[in-house]
């Protein structure tokens, strides 16, 4: 995946992220599958509201939808947290290794005879 593409893909993920609504049915979704009016319900959110949410759930890849009759259930997306997790590991990789940079410089400071 390219940089714009990968870019891309990272401001939907931490956009759905960002609403706590949308935080609360992903939650409910780890548990199994549901309808809109089953994750609308306990957040005490319009369906109107969850549908819009729901669509950005989906559009961040974190929920899929199947519908069946007059009834739309969503499922979580296991893989959709795999962009994210990535992200933070070359973060973590990067600050761990300035760490280690510092360590050795401090190490190599302590070692110099004072003047």
């Amino acid at each position: 995946m390219n940089r714009v593409a990968e870019s891309a893909q990272l401001d939907r993920l931490f956009f759905a992220l960002a609403d706590e609504y949308r935080r609360g049915m992903l939650d409910r979704l780890s548990r199994g599958p549901a309808s809109v009016s089953d994750l609308a319900g306990p957040l005490g959110i319009a369906l109107p509201s969850a549908v819009k949410h729901l669509a950005v759930l989906e559009l961040g890849g974190f929920v899929v939808s199947e519908k069946v009759g007059r009834v739309r259930t969503y499922t979580i997306e296991p893989k959709a947290l795999d962009a994210m997790e990535a992200w933070v590991a070359r973060r973590r990789k990067l600050l761990n290794s300035q760490f280690d940079r510092l360590e050795l410089y401090l190490a190599q400071q302590t070692r110099k005879p004072a003047r």
